[in-house]
C-alpha cells in the first residue's frame, strides 16, 4: 500500500509539472498572438513610389517610408502589391488595414478612407513622345486619344478638362502599359504625376514634358473611414518624427531624381 501511496503522490507531482509548463507554454503563445501584424496593400507600378527593383524587391518612396516608420513606432506589417484599384477594394472591404500608393487626398476618397498627414506635395505634367513635334499645348489635343493611369491625379486633372479641348482618354491600370501605349502612338499624350513621369524619363523612357505643371493634391497613407484609428495615429507620429530626425529627406533624395 506505501508503494502504491508514493506511486500516487510521484504520479500527481509529474502530472502538475506537465501542467505549469502547459500552461506557461500557452501564456507565451498567446503573448504573441496578441501582437498586431497590420496588413497594407500597395500599388505595382508607380515609380519612384512603389516598384520592383533588377533583384525583385519592393522598393520606393512608400515602401521604404513605410518600414520607416513601422519602425520607429514599433509596429509589424505584411505588404500586399497588388495595384491600386485592387487596393482600393482590399481597404473598403476590409481584407488590407490599410494602403499606401501615391494616394491622392481628395474630398470624395475623404467619404470613404480616413488619411494620415500628407507625406508628399504631387503635381500633374502632359507628357508625348520624345518624338512628337506637333503637341505644344492642350489645344493640341483636340480630336485625340489621351492616355491615364487609373486613380491618379493626372487622370483626375485629364477628366476635368477633356470636354474644354476635346479630347478622349484611354485608361490603364499601371503607369508601364500607360507609356507604351504613347510610345506606339495610340495616344498622342499622357497626364502623370509629376515626380513619377519625371522619374520615367530620367531612366530613358523616350517621353518628353510639355506645358507647365498643374498644381496636384497630396498623397496620403489611407484607413477604412472609422476604422484602424491606432494605426493611423502611429503613422502621423512615426512621419513626424522622420521629418525631425532627417530620415524623411534622406528617403526623398534615394529616389526622386534631380
Amino acid at each position: 500500500m506505501k508503494r502504491i501511496a508514493k506511486l500516487g503522490v510521484l504520479m500527481m507531482a509529474v502530472a502538475m509539472i506537465f501542467s505549469l509548463a502547459a500552461c506557461s507554454s500557452g501564456s507565451t503563445t498567446t503573448s504573441k498572438s496578441d501582437t498586431k501584424k497590420y496588413v497594407i496593400a500597395t500599388d505595382t507600378t508607380f515609380k519612384p513610389f512603389e516598384y520592383e527593383n533588377d533583384k525583385g524587391e519592393r522598393v520606393g518612396i512608400d515602401i521604404d517610408l513605410l518600414a520607416a516608420i513601422a519602425k520607429d513606432q514599433g509596429f509589424e506589417y505584411e505588404l500586399k502589391a497588388v495595384g491600386f484599384d485592387a487596393a482600393l477594394g482590399e481597404v473598403t472591404s476590409g481584407q488590407s488595414d490599410a494602403m499606401i500608393a501615391g494616394m491622392s487626398i481628395t474630398d470624395a476618397r475623404k467619404a470613404t478612407f480616413d488619411f494620415s498627414d500628407p507625406y508628399f506635395d504631387s503635381g500633374v505634367v502632359m507628357a508625348v513622345s520624345a518624338s512628337n513635334t506637333t503637341v505644344k499645348s492642350y489645344a493640341d489635343l483636340s480630336g485625340q486619344k489621351v492616355a491615364v493611369k487609373n486613380g491618379t491625379e493626372g487622370a483626375t486633372f485629364a477628366e476635368s478638362v477633356k470636354a474644354q479641348y476635346g479630347f478622349e482618354t484611354v485608361s490603364f491600370p499601371d503607369s508601364a502599359n500607360m507609356y507604351e501605349d504613347v510610345k506606339a502612338g495610340n495616344s498622342v499624350a499622357l497626364f502623370e504625376d509629376y515626380p513619377v513621369i519625371g522619374d520615367a524619363i530620367a531612366s530613358g523612357v523616350p517621353l518628353k514634358m510639355v506645358g507647365d505643371m498643374q498644381a496636384g493634391n497630396s498623397y496620403g497613407f489611407a484607413v477604412k473611414k472609422g476604422q484602424n484609428a491606432e494605426l493611423l495615429e502611429m503613422f502621423n507620429t512615426g512621419l513626424a518624427n522622420l521629418k525631425a530626425n532627417g530620415e524623411y529627406q534622406k528617403i526623398l533624395d534615394t529616389y526622386i531624381k534631380k
